[in-house]
């Protein structure tokens, strides 16, 4: 499931619908409840999915060690 396709359709929707108020000069803009249905469900996929990679992210820089070396030479070489 995590590798579907996202139909991002319902937000780009919204944002051109935002869009198009805020060139209109209009002060609120009203989308259906089907709209605005489909618009929760995908924005809730998308932090879903955005939740688990950034779990697996952190877990995968847990796991590793980075070493650093410094060497100290006095200034000597600036």
């Amino acid at each position: 499931m995590e590798n579907d396709l996202l139909n991002t359709g319902p937000i780009e929707r919204v944002i051109k619908q935002v869009k198009a108020a805020e060139l209109a000069k209009e002060k609120d803009i009203k989308i259906p409840i089907n709209e605005a249905k489909n618009l929760a469900y995908t924005l809730g996929i998308v932090m879903a999915r955005l939740h688990g990679k950034l779990e697996i992210f952190i877990q995968s820089k847990q796991n590793t060690e980075e070493t650093v070396k410094i060497n100290l030479d006095g200034g000597n070489n600036w």
